[in-house]
């Protein structure tokens, strides 16, 4: 049975406890926790913190499971979305690093799954992307391994506005980089966080790619986006993508959610799906975004018991 949750990041001001409370109040069954380093925040979304990796005592990881068993929600993974193959190959470092003590903090709280992105050097082509994937990526996925925990990549291309330009800032954009992606490194432990969202606005069949990868799907993102046509008519296709397209809460944009979860379904995904809120009509208030989450579990609850 698929597990119905949400990302955390749209709760930024929230505590955990707060965050698992109202998961509990508004029927999620689990959450996925973000846990970036504590301090300012990068970009939208980014710089949250709810499960603070850096100081996770055996006390706060009892105070963690006792949230979780009161309120029957559990987590579904830890979610930190950096760039490792930025340029800056310091701050590139301290990302990686970071990254390495959300996967020790996965085994330490007895989860499976850590959410991440690739990254990737915009202003490099996929072949010079590549060369860094294949020295910076191996050394990570053994670390995983070796804590017994499965990465999970979206498939976002972080391209989305001007300082993006020209070529995103994460490798995982599309089903030919995923097969080499994983020929590269054939890991059990390697897979993918599956948002169909980031192909409905690339124009491309986000159904068909659940078969093909069935065996790497870890964990999946349920954003909706909408394409604006007539922006999409006015720029083109090769303007900066929210010129002509913009996230969704599910149901209210261009993803066939029946068709998307009835594919889930028939590879027998019994893993999460978590709603990730970055529609912005809905992000005025916390008020309005905990309705946001509450609207998207009513709509899904006609494709998840």
């Amino acid at each position: 049975m698929i597990k119905l949750g949400f990302v955390s990041a749209i709760l930024a001001d929230q505590t955990f406890k707060q965050v698992i409370s109202f998961a509990a109040q508004a029927g999620y069954s689990c959450v996925e926790i973000m846990c970036w380093p504590v301090g300012k925040a990068e970009r939208r979304y980014a710089g949250i913190t709810h499960i603070d990796v850096g100081e996770l005592s055996k006390q706060r990881i009892g105070e963690i499971h006792d949230i979780l068993v009161q309120k029957g929600v559990t987590i579904s993974g830890l979610g930190y979305y950096p760039n490792p193959l930025e340029a800056d190959r310091k701050n590139a470092g301290r990302y990686i690093a970071h990254l390495k003590k959300v996967i020790n903090a996965a085994k330490k709280l007895g989860l499976k799954n850590v959410n991440t992105f690739i990254g990737k050097d915009h202003r490099g082509s996929i072949e010079d992307n590549f060369k860094r994937f294949k020295k910076v990526w191996p050394p990570i996925v053994k670390h995983a391994e070796k804590q017994g925990v499965k990465i999970g990549i979206e498939n976002c291309p972080m391209f989305f506005t001007n300082d993006e330009w020209p070529g995103g800032k994460n490798l995982a954009s599309s089903p030919a980089i995923w097969r080499r992606m994983f020929k590269e490194i054939p890991s059990a432990n390697f897979g993918l966080n599956y948002d169909p969202s980031h192909l409905v606005w690339q124009f491309m069949d986000y159904i068909s790619p659940i078969y093909e990868f069935k065996d790497k799907i870890f964990h999946v993102h349920i954003k909706d986006a909408k394409v604006l046509r007539d922006r999409l008519n006015n720029v083109g296709i090769l303007a900066t993508p929210l010129s002509f397209h913009r996230p969704k809460l599910p149901g209210m944009g261009d993803v066939d959610w029946g068709k998307f979860i009835s594919a889930l379904t028939d590879i027998g995904y019994k893993g999460a799906a978590c709603v990730e809120v970055e529609d912005r009509s809905f992000e005025g208030s916390l008020r309005t975004r905990k309705k946001s989450l509450v609207q998207s579990r009513e709509y899904l609850k006609q494709f998840l018991a």
